[in-house]
């Protein structure tokens, strides 16, 4: 990733409009009427409604979907007491990622006030407003209090998740280690390095998992907290040991767990060495752990090892909870967050651990198989299923305990929209970017003299998406690159006419001779077509001198698909390759094909792209529910084009017995689930949304996800090729430099998956 300069953070606030966050309607307001439903005189019927029945406003307003994120500014991440105001690009930070992990509306608040009894009353008299309130950096002891009151006072769940998002993640990640490990919970002896907020939660939630009280050993900077010593507050007498001990090292003897939520560097090898058989350590200290990790696995072959940081295996990240846990807790309408719903959470973020990983997430850490183990104890933040695995464990916690006042009655609805809430606002390609920049791939740049394209490459250079080559004249490109005032340093730039490796074109030229010799290419024409930036560019993939190649083309059904064809050929088991749009909108994602590669697709084709769109939409880890798109419905028309549908539908469903897929039908009734159900009651996709459609041609996909794109209706990525056996990509030449980079890091990820297949 890139270095984070304060020019570049200060500059990534303020523009192109200050802050993170904004509001945004969500009905119509083009019209009088629009308005007058919306304000005075219509917005008068809902209001006497919610006068009679309190419990309307989550059928009538944004209440059952908004956040607070509220904090007096005490406690700001390592900044420590800045104020209220200071402290407020934290919020915002707080509130985007609400947004963009869940779905879930948030408000940032800002209270200036120290004083915890004033505290507690303002954000009382506020908390009407919303669902649920997030107490963020609030510093100890006080945090306890305000957090106590303020669950019995309010009737919405409140959670201070400095407090709780650690216990819960952590929580997770000690029951699968303790598995692995071979220890029973109730057995272990457990030593805490901290006494601030988070380390009391975490080990209350310990305790309520089994960790018996007796077997606890907390230490603060003075060291052992004991019964002997005088002036402890409350959090900290609630653990006192009466055991004659004093230094953290005594205690880490004979130790099974260390829980590190204090300083960096206060642990040695000596004592990891004294700690039990299969010790566990938990060094959670930020950035810096309390012992580095490449001591820790040193000094114990036996040690299961987490940090905070995402550098190493077992990352323990509060991402992985609050989202989902107030998504979950707002759908059913709880009031309160408790110690079940917290404890259902922690059994569903450790049990999602033990599923298999998908390859996405492989791809993410530059790994064949991750699988549960040493090194893989929690989800990595990565993992798209979070939000479909923690929000419904919290809802089913609140009913099992009583606290849910809007009980959830249709899991499969409510399955169906959190999948949906996969894809919402831009969140597949952030996690893609992710992803990539984990494992950067080699990729080729042919257009590297155009603006955008070369744009595009040193921007994925900076941000670690990817290794860009870019291929062109050396000269021309750094005078281009100068006038855009771009940096390029550093970049590889190959010349095809004046490559520096002299022997490339005649080794390019030989294997690609060899591979089509019996399509009557010569060793003298292969030679010839390595001038081509096309062919020289996918000849380097070919021949593992890169690993993607991104080109450019003028138009749909290109002649650059035939070189591709050539160069590195078709997957097994199709005969045709085509390209998919992902668009990213407020709805959702969904998937477009085929949108750039095959012209008026017969039958045999229109099928190998429905094949392989399949296949595209599970990499993508999205279930699909495909609709077959003509300008009939189910048989309604008999003409050729919709008959070719009709019978690639048939041939489909015959194939994959369980695809949810059908069609021929119209666009309206694809992505209308409520009147295709009641017109076609039969239909497989009856009580689906549809997330893919597979269109009859070339002509129909490519208008439908530029119409899409031009009226503003989503953001998207690709065209990514389907049933290449390399990552070879094609854009268009005019395409911003957003899709460039969007398409970029697809390449990347497309590479390292294929690339642990080879493993």
């Amino acid at each position: 990733m890139a270095k984070v300069t304060k020019e570049m953070a200060l500059d990534y606030h303020r523009n192109p409009r200050p802050g993170k966050i904004e509001v945004i309607p969500t009905k119509p307001y083009s019209t009088q009427n629009d308005l007058a439903l919306a304000y005075s005189p219509g917005v008068a019927y809902p209001c006497l409604e919610i006068e009679q029945k309190p419990e309307d406003a989550y059928e009538y307003t944004d209440k059952g979907n908004l956040v607070a994120v509220i904090s007096n500014g005490t406690a700001v991440l390592g900044l420590g007491d800045i104020g209220a105001l200071a402290g407020k690009p934290v919020m915002e930070g707080k509130a985007l990622l609400f947004k963009i992990f869940a779905g879930l509306d948030c408000f940032d608040i800002e209270v200036n006030e120290k004083d915890p009894d004033k505290f507690i009353s303002i954000v009382k008299a506020i908390s009407p407003t919303f669902g649920g309130i997030n107490l963020e950096d609030i510093k100890a002891p006080e945090c306890f209090e305000i957090e106590r009151r303020l669950k019995e006072e309010c009737d919405i769940p409140v959670m201070h998740d400095d407090q709780h998002g650690t216990a819960i993640i952590s929580a997770a990640g000690l029951l699968n280690a303790l598995e692995i490990q071979g220890k029973k919970i109730e057995d272990i002896r457990l030593v805490v390095n901290g006494a601030g907020a988070a380390a009391v939660s975490c080990t209350r939630l310990y305790i309520a998992l089994g960790v018996r009280r007796e077997n606890v050993v907390m230490c603060d900077s003075k060291g052992v907290i004991s019964t002997s010593r005088p002036n402890l507050n409350s959090q900290k007498a609630e653990f006192a040991t009466s055991r004659p001990i004093t230094t953290l090292a005594e205690a880490m003897v004979d130790a099974d767990v260390f829980l590190g939520l204090s300083v960096k560097d206060v642990v040695t090898t000596e004592m990891v060495q004294s700690m039990a058989p299969k010790p566990i350590v938990f060094a959670l200290a930020n950035p810096e752990p309390e012992i580095s990790y490449e001591k820790a696995v040193a000094s114990r072959p036996d040690l299961i090892f987490a940090t905070g940081r995402s550098d190493y295996p077992n990352q323990i990240n509060n991402v992985l909870g609050f989202p989902y846990i107030f998504r979950g807790a707002l759908d059913c309408g709880a009031s309160v967050i408790n110690e079940t719903m917290k404890i259902y959470a922690v059994k569903a973020i450790a049990e999602l651990a033990k599923q298999p990983v998908p390859p996405v997430v492989n791809a993410a850490y530059n790994k064949v198989n991750l699988k549960f183990g040493r090194e893989y104890i929690l989800p990595t933040p990565l993992d798209p299923r979070l939000l479909t695995a923690v929000a419904p464990a919290v809802a089913r916690g609140a009913m099992d305990s009583g606290v849910a006042r809007r009980p959830i009655t249709d899991w499969e609805q409510y399955d169906e929209k959190l999948r949906r809430l996969k894809g919402y606002d831009k969140k597949l390609m952030r996690r893609f970017a992710d992803a990539a920049r984990s494992n950067p791939k080699r990729v080729v740049f042919a257009e590297a003299n155009t603006d955008n394209m070369l744009s595009a490459a040193a921007i994925v250079a900076a941000d670690g998406i990817a290794i860009p080559i870019l291929l062109g004249n050396e000269e021309m490109i750094q005078k281009r690159a100068a006038r855009l005032n771009i940096d390029i340093s550093g970049i590889e730039i190959v010349n095809l006419r004046h490559d520096r490796e002299a022997d490339r074109r005649d080794r390019y030229a030989r294997a690609l001779a060899c591979k089509r010799q019996r399509d009557g290419l010569t060793y003298a024409d292969a030679l010839e077509k390595m001038f081509d930036r096309n062919y020289f560019g996918m000849m380097m993939v070919e021949m593992g001198d890169a690993d993607a190649f991104i080109t450019g083309a003028r138009s749909a059904n290109h002649h650059t698909g035939e070189i591709a064809r050539q160069v590195v050929g078709i997957q097994p088991g199709f005969a045709h390759f085509a390209t998919m749009h992902v668009i990213e909108t407020k709805r959702g994602t969904y998937f477009l094909a085929d949108t750039m590669i095959n012209g008026n697709a017969d039958e045999e084709t229109l099928l190998d792209v429905t094949r392989l769109s399949r296949k595209a939409v599970e990499f993508f880890n999205h279930e699909p529910v495909m609709a077959m798109v003509s300008y009939s419905n189910f048989g309604s028309n008999h003409e050729r084009e919709c008959t070719k549908v009709h019978n690639v539908v048939a041939r489909m469903q015959e194939m994959y017995p369980d695809l949810p897929i059908d069609g021929e039908m119209q666009v309206n009734y694809a992505l209308n689930s409520k009147l295709r159900d009641e017109a076609y009651d039969f239909t497989r996709l009856r009580g689906r949304e549809v997330n893919t459609l597979v269109f009859p041609n070339l002509s129909a996909a490519n208008s439908a996800y530029r119409l899409m794109l031009e009226m503003g209706l989503g953001e998207a990525i690709g065209p990514i090729q389907m049933g290449l056996n390399k990552p070879i990509h094609f854009i268009a030449f005019d395409a911003p430099v957003r899709d460039i980079i969007n398409l970029t890091t697809i390449a990347v990820i497309d590479a390292a998956v294929l690339a642990n297949k080879k493993k």
